[in-house]
Parts: C-alpha cells; sequence; structure tokens
C-alpha cells in the first residue's frame, strides 16, 4: 500500500472496528522535552508482539511520546516473517486475526512521525525461523532453501551426506537446536551462500524502498557462537577459497581424508576457518549498507553488538568493531545489559574503544532493573559519552508496574533531565 494513501485507510479501519477515539489519541499532546545532552537519541526496542493490533501501535505512539522518547526500535522482522507488506518473506502469523489491509510498519510510521518520533526498522538478519514451532508457510526461507541454514559443528558429519530438502535434514537440525534454546534462538541463515545474501539483501531493499523510514537496526547478524556454521555449503565454500593457495598434493590428501572425515578442512586451517565465516558476515554488512544508502540515503544503519569487540569478533564471528572502522555502521548499539552499575560502565568502555568515533547508543537491559537502576546506568551512560540511550524493552516495561505505562513516567524525570545537564 503506497504510503501517502495510509491515513485514508487508517480512519476508514478504525471506523469499521470501532477504534476511532484509540487513533486520535495516537497523536499525543505531550511534547518531547529537550534532551539534557545536545542531540542525545533516546529509544525504546519494540517487540513484534506490539505490532499486532493498531490499538497496541496507539498506546505505544502515546507512552513513548509522554515518557520523553524521541527514537523507536520497531521489530518488523522476527522470524524471517514480515510486520509490514512483503513480497518476500511471508505475513506473520500473528497477524492472522487482522485485515489484510492491516500494515502494521506503515501505521507505526504514520502515528509516529505526527507525534514527533523517529522509526527504526528492527531487523532480525540471521535469526530467521524458530526451532520449537517451524514455519508454515511454503513461502519462508527455511523450507525454500534450507540449505542456507547454519548448522552446529556438532551433528555437522551426520547431516553433510542428507539432502537439505528432505524433511529428516531439518527435522535434525531443530531438535537439536531445541534441546539446547538457552544458548541457540534458533534456526540461522548463513552469510556464506551468494544466494543467501542476496534474499537477505532484497529484504533490506523492500524496507527501504517502500517505507520512509529514519533508520534500519540489525539485530543477530552474527553467527549463534564459533560452532556455527559447519553445513556442507559453508565448508565446500571454504574449500574453494583454500585452493589457489596450496599444492596439488596437498589438495588431494584433504580430498582423501574428506572422504570419512568431512570437517578436516576446517581443522587443518582453523585460523583460516575462522576468518572465511567472518569475512563472509562482514561482506553482508557492506552489500546491506550499500542498498540501504542507495534505496534511503539519509536512513541511519545500526547494530544491536556483544558489548566487547573480542567477544564479539571470536564468540560470535562478529567484527564489528571492523565495521565500525570500514564506516559501514553509523551507529553502534552494544546489549550492555549487566545489571551492576560497574560492570554496565566498563561494557560501555569497551564498547566505545572498538566504536573508533562511531556513536554509541546504549543498550540498557531495563526489564531485568528497577526503576532507580536504570537511571543510575542513564546517567552512567551520559558520562561516558554515549550519544544516546536505548530501553530494552517497551513490551516488557509496559507492565512490570501498576498502572500500565507507570514504569516509565517515573523514569521521566532521569530520562529528560532538567535541561542543565546531567553530565
Amino acid at each position: 500500500m503506497p504510503i501517502h494513501r495510509l491515513s485514508l485507510c487508517v480512519v476508514m479501519l478504525a471506523m469499521a472496528m470501532g477504534w476511532t477515539a484509540s487513533v486520535a489519541r495516537a497523536v499525543p499532546v505531550v511534547t518531547p522535552v529537550s534532551s539534557p545532552i545536545r542531540n542525545e537519541v533516546r529509544g525504546l526496542w519494540v517487540l513484534r508482539s506490539t505490532l499486532t493490533s493498531p490499538q497496541r501501535i496507539a498506546e505505544l505512539v502515546r507512552t513513548a511520546a509522554a515518557g520523553g522518547y524521541d527514537t523507536l526500535l520497531v521489530q518488523v522482522r522476527g522470524r524471517g516473517d514480515a510486520y509490514y507488506h512483503s513480497e518476500v518473506d511471508p505475513r506473520a502469523a500473528e497477524l492472522g486475526d487482522q485485515p489484510a489491509s492491516f500494515d502494521p510498519l506503515a501505521t507505526t510510521l504514520e502515528a509516529a512521525h505526527a507525534a514527533g518520533l523517529k522509526v527504526h526498522a528492527w531487523i532480525n538478519v540471521n535469526l530467521v525461523a524458530s526451532a520449537t514451532s517451524l514455519p508454515r508457510s511454503r513461502d519462508h526461507i527455511v523450507p525454500r532453501h534450507p540449505g542456507w541454514l547454519m548448522v552446529p559443528r556438532a551433528i555437522a558429519a551426520d547431516l553433510y551426506g542428507l539432502d537439505p530438502r528432505t524433511p529428516e535434514y531439518v527435522g535434525r537440525l531443530a531438535r537439536w537446536t531445541r534441546d539446547r534454546g538457552d544458548t541457540v534462538e534458533g534456526l540461522y541463515l548463513s552469510p556464506v551462500s551468494d544466494g543467501a545474501q542476496d534474499y537477505t539483501l532484497s529484504v533490506i531493499a523492500e524496507l527501504t524502498r517502500s517505507y520512509p523510514l529514519d533508520g534500519v537496526h540489525l539485530d543477530y547478524i552474527r553467527y549463534p557462537s564459533a560452532e556455527f556454521d559447519y553445513s556442507r555449503m559453508t565448508v565446500d565454500a571454504f574449500r574453494r577459497e583454500q585452493l589457489p593457495k596450496m599444492t596439488g598434493a596437498e589438495r588431494d590428501r584433504l580430498d582423501r581424508l574428506g572422504r570419512t572425515d568431512p570437517l578436516v578442512w576446517t581443522r587443518t586451517y582453523p585460523d583460516g576457518w575462522a576468518r572465511f565465516r567472518r569475512d563472509r558476515l562482514t561482506e553482508l554488512v557492506r552489500r546491506i549498507r550499500d542498498v540501504v544508502k542507495r534505496e534511503r540515503p539519509t536512513a541511519v544503519i545500526s547494530s544491536a553488538v556483544v558489548p566487547d569487540p573480542a567477544q564479539a569478533r571470536d564468540g560470535k564471528l562478529q567484527d564489528w568493531a571492523a565495521w565500525a572502522e570500514a564506516g559501514l555502521l553509523d551507529v553502534v548499539c552494544p546489549m550492555a545489559y549487566a545489571q551492576d552499575r560497574s560492570d554496565f560502565a566498563a561494557q560501555i568502555e569497551a564498547a566505545t574503544h572498538g566504536a573508533h568515533g562511531r556513536p554509541i547508543w546504549a543498550g540498557i537491559g531495563a526489564w531485568r532493573l528497577p526503576v532507580g537502576r536504570v537511571a543510575e546506568h542513564l546517567m552512567s551512560a551520559r558520562k561516558s559519552g554515549a550519544a544516546g540511550v536505548l530501553l530494552f524493552s517497551y513490551d516488557s516495561l509496559l507492565t512490570v508496574s501498576a498502572p500500565r505505562g507507570a514504569f516509565f513516567a517515573q523514569l521521566r524525570p532521569s530520562l529528560v533531565g532538567d535541561r542543565s545537564g546531567d553530565r
């Protein structure tokens, strides 16, 4: 649906559903107070569960503006699905109760921009499916291209000889992942295949071309751990990269060993294997930037990252410090979810050091903290020189205290300050 027709559609839908008053309240009368730090961003991560009805979106915008926030990072792609009108990803199953005309992202943009709030599309990049509830739509990327999924080393040899198109392949991968749900969030798409990268880029291009976004926020743009991706596709691609660097005799030796040990190439060249996987992820980030800046040059590109650059690079193969240094990110958003104030400060310090001068929006794990502790973290982030703060998450904080939304009212004085500055 063209964005310029949204207002009429929203009003017609409102009249049909009896929520005209809620839509009218979507544009708050409260004007956000100027930040105590010049140009500071005050944002909220917003889970996709809030985007499932016009009423919830209206409440989001009303609450955020009244609470002093100016930026919403809204999760429009959770598990390879779309909370917007898409021809690439299937419509989210959670929108099944809504009419097909309902576009959560367009509705959010309309209301938020009218209230003076910026909207960034929060995209889960590599995480594309839950392992406990596999996608039902045949248009989903998992049934369409199961061979593009990341495979852990633990079951790589078992899956190496299986055809990815057979139900057994995804079934084994899903069962292994379900048993480790505390460490592996779901099924991940590998960035190694050019086809997989092109698919991800088509998602980004459609979003940035179709909607007046203020930014694109990349999440789960990492590997679950360094124990991924050992799929046949990725191991074979690594072998092809190594061939020009080795003698024919060495190639023949490893190929002979590979008949019974398909992962021998990864063990023979461990440093090259780690570098290969990191480089393919970096290449995906580079291509994403090119697409975003071509389709919407003013959009801010940010990414949620592991705060410590070394831990991110070695543990998640997420070399975000190199991305920042190369100018691939406009903003770095460390997920500094430590509860202790000194630990939080250390996380922000590590992220600031790795950002190579790029702005930091400090991600605060507010869902696990009392209001007073969140206020302390706000002050700590500001003292560190952070250009903004992000709270995770709007949805979890909405009901933590009574009455509904009280958390935001309680935190507002610390968030917006007294205009004299907290530094």
